[in-house]
């Protein structure tokens, strides 16, 4: 076998983890970004698929930050999947998108009281730079018609139906998280219009 024929093989395989067998599937994008779309059971001209796009968070899901519930949020979403079938999209959004560097900055920020989405704007950067695009496509690619998304985020609904994916309904994604993400939960609520409840430690809206 060539480079060229290993190099345009799918990368895709599957593999036993906690939260049962999951199919993994690698996109690169344009900038040569890997980003991941971990299937559990059938998805391939599925209709209302159980879906979940997560942006990486190295700081909460390898560092075990608490600053807020990434890491939390990722597990609850791997774990309905891994019961019910359906996918996590794994897009390579540090930060909501400014990147590692410039998140801890604002981490810097907000460690001498500023919110995240001021310390942002401190820096001159967006509230939220991500983007579904590639999150629809690769829904597209793996077969899936339509989808049931968990998200809080109402952005995130309408960037994935403007990316061409049909999002049928969305579920909250509301977890237990340490009392230090507080403040980044309330913030996303008030400022950002994330669909929280008042208590969003509780299990359910």
């Amino acid at each position: 076998m060539t480079d060229d024929q290993r190099q345009n093989m799918p990368a895709e395989a599957e593999i036993p983890t906690r939260y049962g067998a999951l199919r993994l599937h690698v996109f690169t994008d344009a900038e040569g970004k890997e980003h991941v779309a971990a299937v559990a059971g059938e998805v391939r001209n599925q209709r209302s698929v159980l879906c979940r796009i997560h942006s990486e968070c190295l700081t909460s899901e390898i560092m075990g930050s608490l600053k807020c519930d990434c890491r939390e949020q990722l597990e609850t979403a791997l774990g309905r999947i891994g019961q019910e079938g359906g996918v996590v999209v794994y897009l390579r959004q540090e930060g909501r998108g400014i990147g590692l560097a410039n998140k801890i900055r604002a981490y810097a920020l907000q460690n001498e009281g500023a919110d995240t989405v001021d310390a942002n704007r401190m820096l001159g950067l967006p509230d939220d730079l991500r983007s579904y695009k590639l999150a629809g496509r690769i829904l597209q690619d793996i077969g899936v018609l339509s989808v049931r998304l968990m998200t809080n985020n109402p952005s995130k609904i309408s960037g994935l139906s403007n990316a061409g994916m049909t999002v049928e309904s969305h579920e909250p994604l509301i977890c237990d998280v340490d009392g230090l993400a507080s403040g980044y939960l309330q913030v996303k609520r008030d400022r950002m219009g994330h669909l929280l409840p008042g208590d969003w430690r509780s299990p359910t809206l």
